[in-house]
């Protein structure tokens, strides 16, 4: 994973579930209350470690779901064949404890203050967690940049938050496409993306967009491309790549 700061430097630290809400049959984003946590930016990640009665641990790294200001939140998609999404996801409870450590990344970040030019957000999957991060650091401060996310999903009802997403907001587009099933009478994007979708949805490069694309390597890789080949500097198409899951899970 691209960009991640030395975990070394961090401390593991326990903190309590607060809420969990389910996004789809197999995504919930679990909140939760860090006492001592030191805020974190845009587009970060955390570590999750959970320890077994006889003394196994495992570890995962999970985006941060929430903007910068509000409770610690990340996004848990379940992979049938994980050693800890199917945990945090069917067994996790309000009141549980659990141990962080982050914040974690200093590269795909965005912050309002210096971060300028329209926003390009490209979600593959669960790929889209950070990126609500993003959206929602920009609604709370009130940025006027606008912003466009292309989210490429398996189906409609694998859309995570798509609730949120289809709120009304005059300084947002959201644009899917849906590579294995559809609804009857969509008439929305359909398959990978490739150049000719990204043509069409990605701004003009002479507003100085800045990109952010997110999701598994093959996404990753493919929009990343497609975009400086449409013109995009590549210093203004940040990058966080999961492995061939999907996930961090």
């Amino acid at each position: 994973m691209e960009g991640t700061a030395v975990r070394g430097r961090l401390t593991w630290q326990t903190a309590t579930v607060t809420k969990i809400t389910p996004e789809t049959a197999r995504a919930s984003t679990i909140v939760f209350e860090v006492p001592d946590w030191a805020g974190h930016r845009a587009g970060q990640h955390l570590d999750v470690r959970l320890t077994a009665d006889d003394g196994y641990r495992a570890e995962r790294s999970y985006s941060i779901a929430s903007a910068p200001g509000e409770p610690v939140a990340i996004t848990v998609e379940r992979l049938e064949d994980g050693e800890v999404s199917p945990y945090l996801t069917e067994e996790l409870r309000p009141g549980d404890e659990i141990e962080l450590r982050g914040p974690i990344g200093g590269y795909f970040v965005w912050d309002p203050a210096t971060d300028h030019g329209p926003l390009l957000l490209a979600a593959g999957g669960s790929g889209v967690v950070p990126l609500r991060s993003i959206l929602r650091d920009r609604e709370r401060t009130g940025s006027a940049e606008k912003a466009r996310l292309l989210y490429s999903s398996r189906s409609l009802p694998d859309v995570i938050y798509r609730e949120e997403l289809e709120r009304p907001d005059p300084g947002l587009d959201v644009v899917y496409t849906l590579t294995r099933s559809r609804p009857p009478g969509w008439r929305g994007h359909a398959g990978r993306v490739d150049d000719a979708l990204l043509a069409e949805v990605a701004w003009p490069t002479g507003q100085g967009p800045l990109a952010f694309v997110c999701g598994p390597t093959s996404f990753v890789e493919a929009v990343a491309e497609g975009l400086v080949g449409l013109g995009y500097p590549p210093a203004r198409v940040k990058t966080e790549r999961f492995g061939a899951t999907g996930g961090r899970q």
